[in-house]
């Protein structure tokens, strides 16, 4: 008997050691497209991609990257990498801004950004890769730049992508009405706050343009 009970304790620990350790495993389990291997390096940005001098001037951000008018959909940035078990993300686990789990497929990948400069939803390409990235995420640290965080499923990956300046292609806008819907109840944070008010700005000046 106590054999038997001393096994059932082991198979416990076991088990509850399993939950801790489940943040990807759950995101494959939920999302079979969660998960994949490594990725392919980025081709180098082409000069024909730098922003077009006859489309407005929107200036840089703080890391001297060009913020792009809309129209211009082939586009020079700057990427970083982040990861679901960093501290500042460990708390929602493998998921992303609005719920639903972090994407790291072989065609279809997570990212991150400032919702005011790419909306909720915008998917893109980069140049070289085979996947199609949307943004369902966003960061502090994005708030204000034309940065964008491209998630990675683990810190090894993660450090592999370190920072790269990358071409992109925009292939569909996201929502802007969208983003706004999401971050008006967290406006007590200060970067959604900020965020929804670049779009609610951005959304007054195309009100304006229309009259």
């Amino acid at each position: 008997m106590n054999k038997f009970f001393n096994k059932a304790l082991i198979l416990a620990a076991m088990t509850l050691t399993a939950l801790t350790r489940m943040p990807v495993a759950l995101a494959a389990a939920y999302n079979p497209d969660a998960t994949s291997q490594g990725f392919v390096t980025p081709a180098a940005p082409r000069r024909s991609a730098m922003p077009d001098r006859r489309l407005p001037n929107l200036g840089r951000d703080k890391h001297s990257f060009p913020f792009y008018h809309p129209r211009q959909l082939n586009r020079v940035v700057r990427t970083t990498a982040y990861t679901h078990s960093e501290s500042d993300h460990i708390g929602y686990g493998p998921k992303n801004a609005i719920g639903t789990y972090l994407k790291y497929g072989s065609r279809v990948r997570s990212a991150a950004a400032d919702w005011s400069v790419y909306p909720l939803g915008t998917k893109f390409k980069i140049k070289g890769q085979p996947y199609i990235y949307v943004v369902d995420d966003y960061g502090s640290a994005l708030v204000g730049t034309a940065t964008i965080d491209i998630y990675q499923p683990n810190k090894s990956l993660m450090r592999q992508w370190g920072r790269r300046v990358v071409e992109i292609e925009v292939i569909e806008w996201g929502s802007s009405r969208l983003s706004m819907e999401k971050l008006s109840d967290r406006r007590g944070y200060k970067h959604c706050r900020q965020m929804y008010a670049a779009l609610q700005e951005q959304s007054r000046n195309r009100n304006t343009a229309k009259r």
